[in-house]
């Protein structure tokens, strides 16, 4: 496996849509000259989180469960900024949506900007063969509120791609979050 480069990346992304929309290089400055920077890096591509978030409450006393997650557990809000409360989690979208090759794998890490904030992004591989939006999970680890900003960078994904095709991809296995728009909870 390697780690691919921003010229292959471009490519990828121009000649077969594994990203879009897609930023060919990356944008740092907006209206206001603040700006978490996203679009193409050097070994890697900055994703973006939508306005649409699912912030996570506790106002009616359910337990978290993964195979049987309720969706009351979750305020909709659609914002250009999302305030978490402390020691809590929010849900979002990536603005982009991905196609990605059978013979690639993708991991996100956030970016250092909501790291050092004490907010972090997690998000689980991107596998061969998989397309959709990414469901981006926002910890706020502090005691105090945090804000994640819309429309601006929140992670680095890194493409690695074998030297051969995995023999069973995630679109093969007919993956339950194959083709996901919008902000996707846990399906059993």
């Amino acid at each position: 496996m390697s780690i691919k480069s921003d010229k292959w990346i471009r490519k990828m992304a121009e000649a077969h849509g594994m990203i879009e929309p897609f930023e060919a290089g990356q944008v740092r400055d907006g209206a206001t000259g603040k700006r978490v920077s996203h679009g193409t890096s050097s070994y890697g591509y900055d994703i973006r989180c939508s306005n649409e978030f699912k912030i996570f409450t506790n106002i009616n006393s359910a337990v978290v469960d993964p195979k049987n997650f309720s969706s009351s557990s979750f305020v909709d809000i659609t914002s250009e900024v999302c305030i978490i409360p402390p020691n809590s989690f929010a849900l979002a979208r990536s603005v982009e949506y991905f196609r990605i090759p059978r013979s690639v794998l993708v991991i996100c890490l956030g970016k250092s900007t909501y790291a050092r904030c004490g907010i972090i992004v997690n998000v689980t591989p991107l596998e061969p063969e998989w397309e959709g939006h990414i469901t981006l999970e926002f910890s706020n680890t502090t005691p105090l509120p945090a804000k994640i900003y819309a429309n601006e960078g929140v992670a680095q994904l890194l493409f690695l791609e074998s030297d051969e095709e995995c023999e069973t991809s995630y679109k093969d296995r007919a993956g339950k979050y194959q083709g996901q728009r919008g902000v996707t909870l846990p399906i059993t």
